[in-house]
């Protein structure tokens, strides 16, 4: 588009008698031009009109992302003689940050498309993506890789992510490690991680982002949408995380959800359609479980629009099918110049205030808050909402002083951060974020399919079969605390035995094989897991090398190698909140489940779960008709050779070579130091002994046989100094395992799918 020089000096001719009569001007295109892309204008080219640019999948506008017409008639950033408006490719942060290992190609900068290759020294084993590609969306693909090695440190080496700098070489309990970004990069997601007891990083691991960076609708299904599926799934009016722990309520509790959608000029209209669109979609899907949240809706520039007001709920005067039909009759009219991101806030705040007066304290204990907002941050008025969120927090955390205090009402509060928009204000939005677990803060480009997004994340068909996962509180029968857990009652004629197993498919039952006899049919096997009861089941399969006289002329009169056994049921077990399976050793699943993102080996899920040489592991006993859990610690490495010394005390036991009764296929349990280990009783036996990680729950061994039998059934005993427990491996079974439950030669039941090596 041409210009002529005598155009333009009337132009600005023209604006400056108009400033001077006290009238705005318009903008104009001139000098406006873009190359390699194109722009829109939300009011034409009026004052307060925003020139934002856009450019194909891969590039960014550079050097601005958009233009606002101000007052007198000029661009605000003004265009640059020099720097002409340009598409720029898409630039990824610096992958040569990995300690311990080699990038290649080592470039001066590294963009869409770019792949790279990662190579640890001698002594140090992968974990995360051994290659990347540069995406789009200007983030490396897969995991961030990280060299490490066995350094008997309580948690992992938490890596370096691209583009960052760390502060930290130590991973012990309370170790803390600190991040910052290189360059024009910012930080998102935690910029401290302390080491914990369990073994796990507070917090989430960080990123560097440039401005251009966003976050996929599938990172927001991954992140946002397992932590708020895994609530709602695992609720009968309670609650359930994948990737991190959010709105979870109490069985008493109640749950309160305030969405704030801003309307103001510097959001699209078709920003705020989407957003009212994905609102939408999460209420109806939220509602087809049985969670039924109170609602505090409301649009916002410089005034709050409140459709929804959550005092109706309360009252009872609302239904949702009242909300929807609000949202959708709500429509963005003219909107008042401004924005007041504090005023939101406090309106919430007020909200809490009058139902905390209603409720009383003890009441409002049990209620936890969503906030979840969707924004580009840009408020230049009602000053900073900081001190509101502060006012917020400390309500809700019922005014605690001390840090420890406070944290136990953390999960009680979470506040929710979708920004949108042409320009995002990162640095005043990422401090009002708050809550545990997964990821709160989300920087989207477009969100056109974030409604899709939402009815995808929201499946309970999907969700409620993944291995592993559990609520992670008491609950009264204990079955959605261990869903997988199962009793096993194995009865003929002149015997009887009783055992625990755990369930792995919705056919197959995970146990000992020695709760078994050359005299036992499947006829003979009761199993039970919840209200689910089949006497009679279709078979069982003990481990083929598994031989209990394998050992009798070397003076071990009982040999416990191999001792696992699977159980297949006639019928499948329904799966629910309170009958899931749990994660196995070398399964895709379970490499899922642990963050394993690419192609991995049961060697590393091995090397993650099992990594220090005491590690802390827990297994059940059956009490009355519920479970209580033990812990133990596995001595692994170092530590092992002293704790099977003690097999050669056990009853039948004739040989003083502990090895020749317990094989490399063994863990060892029990004793007082460091720590006084529980110890297994008669009918523990064949329940799982398993780990935790991040929510999902991997089992890592099969309760065996010990050395004393120090209590009766069902009991939860401490160990004495000689007492010592072994468990079966099944990281060393799992070919066994793969041979049954990974057959895809046969169509009785849905095989797991088994990593290759």
């Amino acid at each position: 588009m041409g210009f002529s020089v005598h155009w333009i000096w009337l132009a600005a001719l023209s604006c400056l008698l108009c400033m001077a009569g006290e009238v705005r001007c318009d903008c104009t295109e001139v000098n406006m031009q873009m190359t390699g892309g194109n722009y829109t204008l939300t009011k034409q080219l009026e004052q307060g009109s925003l020139m934002i640019y856009h450019c194909p999948e891969g590039y960014y506008p550079y050097p601005a992302l958009s233009r606002l017409c101000q007052a007198n008639g000029s661009w605000k950033p003004a265009a640059r003689r020099f720097l002409p408006q340009r598409c720029r490719m898409v630039e990824c942060p610096d992958p040569s940050v990995l300690e311990f290992g080699s990038v290649s190609p080592l470039q001066e900068n590294y963009f869409v498309k770019n792949e790279t290759t990662y190579e640890c020294y001698s002594g140090y084993s992968m974990r995360g993506s051994g290659r990347r590609t540069c995406l789009p969306n200007g983030k490396w693909s897969g995991p961030t890789p990280i060299c490490s090695r066995d350094s008997g440190d309580n948690c992992a080496d938490p890596g370096i992510p691209a583009g960052s700098v760390r502060n930290g070489n130590l991973f012990g309990i309370d170790d803390t490690v600190t991040y910052s970004c290189n360059g024009n990069l910012f930080l998102v997601g935690s910029s401290e991680r302390v080491c914990q007891e369990n073994g796990q990083w507070t917090g989430i691991e960080p990123a560097c982002y440039y401005k251009h960076t966003y976050d996929t609708p599938l990172e927001v299904s991954e992140a946002f949408g397992s932590a708020i599926r895994e609530s709602l799934t695992t609720s009968e009016v309670t609650n359930d995380t994948q990737q991190g722990r959010t709105i979870r309520i109490s069985k008493n509790g109640t749950l309160n959800i305030y969405i704030a959608v801003d309307i103001s000029e510097s959001i699209e209209k078709k920003h705020f359609d989407n957003a009212r669109d994905a609102v939408i979609k999460l209420i109806k899907k939220i509602a087809s479980f049985s969670v039924t949240p109170n609602y505090e809706i409301l649009f916002f520039s410089s005034q709050v629009y409140e459709v929804v007001s959550i005092l109706d709920f309360l009252d009872g005067n609302t239904v949702l099918n009242d909300v929807i039909t609000r949202l959708e009759n709500f429509v963005v009219g003219d909107r008042n110049t401004g924005t007041d991101l504090n005023m939101v806030f406090k309106t919430f705040l007020e909200r809490m205030a009058f139902i905390k007066q209603q409720v009383g304290v003890e009441g409002f204990k049990e209620h936890r808050h969503v906030l979840i907002f969707f924004t580009d941050g840009a408020y230049n008025m009602g000053g900073s909402p900081v001190p509101t969120v502060n006012l917020i927090k400390n309500m809700v955390y019922m005014n605690h002083t001390s840090e420890k205090e406070a944290k136990s009402r953390e999960e009680f509060l979470d506040i929710y951060v979708f920004a949108i928009g042409a320009e995002l204000f990162d640095e005043d939005l990422q401090p009002l974020t708050a809550g545990l677990g997964g990821q709160h803060y989300f920087r989207m480009k477009d969100i056109q399919n974030l409604q899709e997004t939402f009815d995808q994340i929201i499946d309970e068909e999907e969700v409620k079969g993944l291995c592993g996962l559990h609520k992670d509180y008491e609950t009264d029968t204990q079955r959605e605390r261990y869903p997988w857990w199962a009793f096993i009652h194995v009865q003929t004629k002149e015997k009887s035995k009783k055992c625990l197993g755990s369930l792995v498919t919705p056919q197959f039952i995970l146990t000992a094989a020695h709760c078994f006899t050359f005299e036992n049919f499947p006829e003979d096997v009761t199993v039970e897991i919840g209200n689910f009861i089949e006497k009679g089941v279709k078979n069982f399969k003990i481990h083929p090398q598994y031989n209990i006289n394998g050992k009798t002329n070397e003076g071990v009169k009982e040999f416990y190698d191999y001792d696992v056994a699977l159980i297949q049921l006639k019928n499948d077990i329904k799966i629910s909140s309170a009958t899931r399976p749990i994660c196995i050793p070398g399964t895709q699943e379970t490499s899922n489940a642990l963050k394993l993102v690419g192609k991995s080996t049961s060697k590393q899920q091995e090397e993650l779960l099992l990594k220090n040489h005491l590690e802390r592991l827990s297994f059940l006993t059956k009490t009355g008709n519920t479970v209580r859990e033990k812990d133990v610690h596995a001595k692994l490495g170092d530590n092992r050779d002293e704790c099977i010394q003690h097999a050669v005390d056990a009853e039948g036991i004739d040989t003083n070579n502990p090895k020749v009764a317990v094989t490399d296929n063994f863990l060892c349990s029990g004793g007082l130091n460091p720590f006084r280990d529980h110890i297994a009783c008669k009918g523990d036996s064949g329940g799982a002994v398993f780990k935790n990680f991040e929510h999902r729950t991997v089992q890592v061994a099969v309760v065996s046989w010990g050395t004393k039998d120090k209590c009766g059934t069902g009991e939860v005993v401490e160990s004495d100094e000689a007492s010592r427990d072994f468990h079966l491996n099944l990281f060393r079974v799992v070919p066994f395992l793969k041979s049954i439950l990974g057959d895809d030669n046969q169509d009785d039941y849905a095989p797991l799918e088994f990593l290759s090596s």
